[in-house]
Order: structure tokens, then sequence, then C-alpha cells
């Protein structure tokens, strides 16, 4: 798995999580890449913006002191609940070819299940019609998938709901997250 490069701060709790006694300032914050909910301590004196873009490769990090470790999806807050709706919207937004290409791609999952079927508001059908459809010929963007198969829920949304349903919440599969 590639290394997170950068992430996007959620939320900056300057005098860390109330209740746990420690007063070390710290950031929750998603990596750019792998969509992994990360929990960074910015060096001393930085204060951090929500949504700002903070460098956390290796080397020298001019704003974050180190990565405390994954966060746990239940230490999420509200303001980063929400920045990550923003987020991810915005994600799919730039990578759009990307998502489409999951429309032209995905697989079975098992015999009884395909990867279309996890995705919020989509079952048997919806999926026997995407299959149908991009075998004639292959999606270019939401768009495309929206006009070919009008009785689809939205496919962006579907995506923006199971990725943050797959940062959330427990998913046995996993379609996007790392």
């Amino acid at each position: 798995m590639d290394k997170e490069e950068h992430a996007i701060v959620l939320d900056y709790l300057p005098y860390g999580y109330p209740l746990e006694g420690k007063m070390l300032p710290v950031a929750q914050a998603i990596g750019m890449n792998n969509f992994v909910l990360l929990q960074l301590v910015p060096r001393k004196g930085i204060k951090l913006e929500l949504a700002e873009k903070v460098y956390i490769g290796e080397g020298k990090r001019d704003k974050i002191y180190y990565i405390l470790g994954r966060l746990p999806r239940e230490k999420l807050t509200e303001t980063a609940k929400l920045q990550l709706q923003e987020f991810i919207s915005s994600v799919i937004n730039e990578q759009e070819k990307k998502f489409v290409e999951f429309f032209n791609n995905a697989g079975a999952i098992n015999t009884r299940l395909h990867q279309l079927e996890l995705l919020p508001g989509f079952g048997k059908k919806h999926m026997e019609e995407v299959l149908k459809e991009r075998k004639e010929k292959p999606f270019e963007s939401f768009e495309d998938i929206k006009t070919r198969i009008p009785s689809l829920p939205d496919p962006k949304k579907a995506v923006e709901k199971r990725i943050i349903e797959e940062l959330t919440q427990m998913e046995r599969q996993s379609l996007f997250v790392k």
C-alpha cells in the first residue's frame, strides 16, 4: 500500500480530546490517496485550519510533528464528519474518471453478491442494467450512467455514501477505502 503523502484536516482540537486529560493538540485528518483516517499532532505553535492540506510524508514536515496513529471511527467529531462529507464529494468530482471506471470494471464478490450491489440503493436489477449497458459501451461519466440508466439511483451520490459508510461504520467488504 502506498504511504500517504498528504492529508486534509477534518477537525483541529487545540486542547486535545475533552475528558482524556492530556492537553495535546490533535488534528483529525484523512489521507488523500487511501482515505485513511488519521490523528496528527501539529508542531509547537502551529494552528491548523479546517480543510487544510498538510504534508505527512517522509522527511521534514513543516506543520505536523508526528502521526499519532489511525483515527478510530468512534472518535470522529461532528465537525470532522461534516468535513469528511465535503472532502469525499470534492475528491469524487476531481477523480470522476476513477469512480466511473468502478462502474465499468466492478465484478462479482462471490456467486451471490456483486460489488455494484454494495452501493447504497443498488440491488440486483440495477446491477444487471449496469452490466448490460457497459457491455455495449463503457461509461464515460456519471452523467453518461444517469442518461443511459435513468432508473438508477444517482451514481455519484451512491459512491459518496458508500465511502462515508466505509469510513464511519464497520463494513465487511471495502470498495474504496484501503
